[in-house]
């Protein structure tokens, strides 16, 4: 099965940045998408970035804020975010195969919570 498992969550104040971390497998890198989701108190979970061969995607309440990149040497998925808002505030998990059309993914982490305080 795949391992998806993320790190770097924490509590920070609006205005600052954290870099959250998903560490996979080689295979899964080279097998899958990737991307990162989050769920904010009391709502769905949304998509919030994907990177494939074509480049990243990000949804419009992080795009100009966020950043999804790939270290292939350390199996890892970053995604950093600055001028956190506490709208921000959620559980951010790691997923492979993330779907743009249908906000979907084959599967994902156990997430790690975000909170960002005013």
């Amino acid at each position: 099965q795949e391992q998806l498992v993320e790190s770097g969550g924490g509590l920070v104040q609006a205005g600052g940045s954290l870099r959250l971390s998903c560490t996979t497998s080689r295979r899964t890198l080279q097998r899958n998408s990737m991307g990162w989701f989050r769920q904010r108190p009391g709502k769905a979970r949304e998509l919030v970035a994907t990177i494939g061969w074509n480049g990243p995607y990000y949804t419009d309440a992080v795009r100009g804020r966020a950043n999804i990149s790939l270290d292939n040497d350390k199996n890892t998925v970053y995604l950093d975010i600055n001028n956190l808002k506490p709208e921000d505030t959620a559980v951010y998990y790691c997923a492979t195969a993330p779907n743009k059309i249908t906000g979907t993914a084959s599967s994902w982490g156990q997430g790690t919570q975000v909170t960002v305080s005013s």
